[in-house]
């Protein structure tokens, strides 16, 4: 590659742009004379070293012939000028009678970056003009393909960021469709899910959860039922009240969600799906122990767990089920408040009390058809 970036900037070498800065026209002259002589096609000279700016600006000058002794602004204030305009140091051949160490060292610290003695020799002139050039002109075009390169690398890296984000909701698609096929199971809306994981979002940021794991139960938490799926139609449809035998049969849908959201492979399992493998199986486990499948108590009941517990039942109670009307919100509000400490962490209830505006907004914003139809059920 860099073979091909030296090739170009070689052939591009004539039509590179070179400013004379010299207080005597005679030398001016006589190099406009040399360098067309040689090909050059883009020389711009000035004698008043005052306009040496606004020139090396106006034509993005590649190199700067510079005397050093010249009246107004000598060519060490030029440099410095120039210096102010640049990112980095502007190629600057200096062209000077001078011969003493010291002006040599301030012109080197000052930018140049080579020097010809007065009076020059035409072919030495040349070949260090012709070098610095060349140097330039790479510099140039690497930095072109620097910035293609950068270019190409934020472009792809836009595709991998949509691409990534594609999958993401996706996934959270799948993940949402999924809930609903339980909901659909019982009659459900969809909107359960909807109200439920709202609710759970809340109540978790609430309670300390980071804005990523708040975000993970709002998406988690819609799998909560999908056990349902392996409960017979006579049980979970049933509109009377369960046997014995028929509620310990509905009470596996919390195992057979967990096992349905599980993975082979745990450490390849997505937090994600473990969060909502875990909240399947400890949704209905109860603060006091007298919950389902295993009996937890207090906080041996994981967060989330308890979370979706408060959410969960607070959007059952004031929904609509085969077996049981909806309740008025305040008879659930008053529900969630007798249980705090038996069935849900008493710092939940106590944290859903705070933010029940919100989630009696969340309620109102995501309505059930029928309390569309018939006014609400207050």
């Amino acid at each position: 590659m860099q073979a091909v970036v030296s090739e170009s900037s070689t052939k591009n070498v004539k039509q590179a742009s070179i400013l004379i800065v010299d207080d005597q026209p005679v030398n001016v002259k006589l190099l406009e004379k040399v360098l067309a002589a040689e090909g050059y096609e883009y020389v711009f000279s000035t004698t008043d070293s005052r306009e040496s700016v606004e020139l090396y600006k106006k034509h993005q000058c590649d190199l700067v012939l510079l005397d050093l002794n010249m009246p107004h602004i000598d060519g060490f204030g030029v440099m410095e000028e120039l210096k102010k305009i640049t990112e980095d140091y502007p190629p600057i051949l200096v062209l000077t009678a001078l011969k003493d160490r010291e002006s040599r060292v301030r012109a080197l610290e000052g930018g140049a970056r080579d020097f010809v003695s007065k009076p020059f020799d035409r072919v030495e002139l040349l070949s260090r003009i012709r070098n610095m050039l060349e140097v330039r002109l790479l510099n140039k075009a690497m930095k072109n393909q620097n910035l293609i390169l950068e270019e190409k690398v934020q472009e792809r890296t836009r595709e991998l960021q949509e691409r990534s984000q594609e999958l993401h909701n996706t996934r959270l698609e799948v993940i949402q469709r999924l809930g609903r096929a339980a909901e659909y199971r019982d009659n459900e809306t969809g909107l359960h899910i909807i109200r439920m994981s709202k609710y759970s979002q809340l109540l978790g940021r609430a309670a300390g959860m980071s804005e990523e794991d708040s975000d993970m139960i709002l998406n988690a938490s819609p799998m909560h039922d999908i056990g349902k799926i392996g409960i017979p139609d006579n049980i979970l449809l049933k509109p009377g009240k369960l046997t014995p035998e028929e509620w310990e049969i509905m009470k596996t849908h919390s195992v057979i969600g967990a096992e349905i959201l599980s993975s082979s492979n745990k450490t390849k399992s997505s937090r994600l799906m473990q969060m909502a493998r875990e909240i399947a199986m400890t949704h209905h486990e109860k603060w006091d122990g007298s919950g389902y499948p295993d009996g937890l108590q207090g906080e041996r009941i994981p967060l989330v767990g308890r979370v979706v517990a408060v959410a969960d039942v607070f959007d059952a109670l004031t929904t609509s089920r085969p077996y049981k009307k909806a309740w008025p919100e305040q008879e659930a509000v008053q529900y969630i408040r007798d249980n705090r400490g038996r069935h849900f962490d008493p710092h939940l209830v106590d944290l859903f009390d705070e933010n029940l505006d919100a989630i009696l907004e969340i309620r109102a914003k995501y309505p059930e058809p029928s309390e569309t139809e018939d006014g609400g059920l207050d």
